[in-house]
């Protein structure tokens, strides 16, 4: 497979637009297909990147893409949260970091990842297939109203009854395939679920598996800390879960003062923004991009800079 295949980077120019802020080491919490990464690296000699990604066959994928800036690419299989912590950044701090969500095409399309609905796939969906705990194992042992809990963070449609049924439905045996789960959500809704219900029970369970909610909120502000002054936080989210995560984030770190009550005393050092949002509505792809690529309609950017 060629490395261009694996994966279609979105919104790549609004990407640059905002993340590029000089030369300096750069973060891809994401690296996926290494496309976003070989777009700033072709446009800026003088940037270095540290590509991350829990996914073995994406890091493998990235290195067969960014092959001709070997020298300026350092790569290493890790959560996007544990990145702060990486070597490279003990000396030197960010000038900029993107983390492109969800999954990538690579994954989707092939069925022994468990990602898709498609018919036979399996209930893997591990970002990191030796990690413990798949879909399948999060179906079958889960308590129901931790199944509740995750249905319906994840928007899930009609997740109490969701999580009631698997828990009927597996007493007569495991969940094992994405035949299974869509047999399940269609008993509840009482007909042929559509393509939206299926992919959001899929996401709510995938979000789950891979702890992609917490990852987010835990990692969204050790990245922040390793930004230079002047650096730049870029994100990509495909759900309105995510999204929110980030929105608030970059709204709270640009105004300290929200939410605290009247007259409190604090000091005015500790009410200074840490620094301004860049994206007043999040960015979203162009109708041209959607037409060429259609899995980038729910792509939602926003971007932050550290106060200088």
């Amino acid at each position: 497979m060629h490395a261009s295949d694996y994966h279609a980077p979105v919104l790549v120019e609004e990407v640059m637009s905002h993340l590029l802020a000089g030369d300096g080491l750069y973060l891809d919490g994401t690296a996926g297909g290494g496309g976003h990464a070989e777009a700033l690296l072709e446009r800026c000699p003088g940037c270095r990147l540290l590509a991350v990604d829990r996914d073995p066959e994406a890091l493998e994928t990235a290195r067969a893409r960014l092959d001709g800036h070997a020298g300026r690419v350092a790569f290493a299989r890790m959560s996007f949260r544990d990145a702060p912590r990486h070597p490279r950044l003990r000396g030197e701090r960010l000038a900029g970091a993107l983390l492109d969500l969800g999954v990538s095409s690579h994954q989707l399309d092939r069925r022994r990842r468990g990602f898709t609905f498609r018919r036979g796939a399996a209930l893997d969906m591990r970002m990191d297939q030796e990690a413990p705990g798949s879909a399948a194992e999060l179906l079958a042992r889960a308590p129901r109203g931790e199944l509740h809990r995750t249905l319906r963070a994840g928007d899930a449609p009609r997740p109490g009854a969701l999580a009631a049924r698997i828990v009927q439905r597996r007493a007569g045996g495991a969940l094992r395939t994405s035949d299974d789960l869509v047999a399940v959500l269609e008993s509840v809704l009482g007909r042929r679920a559509t393509h939206a219900e299926k992919a959001r029970l899929f996401q709510a369970l995938r979000m789950r598996v891979n702890d992609e909610i917490a990852a987010l909120e835990e990692g969204l502000p050790g990245i922040r800390d390793a930004l230079r002054p002047g650096g730049t936080l870029v994100v990509i989210s495909y759900h309105s879960v995510e999204d929110g995560v980030v929105k608030r984030a970059f709204r709270d770190w640009s105004d300290p003062s929200r939410g605290l009550p009247p007259r409190l005393p604090v000091r005015a050092a500790e009410l200074a923004p840490l620094g301004r949002v860049l994206t007043r509505k999040p960015v979203t792809p162009p109708a041209a991009e959607v037409e060429a690529n259609p899995r980038a309609r729910p792509a939602r950017l926003r971007a932050w800079r550290r106060a200088a």
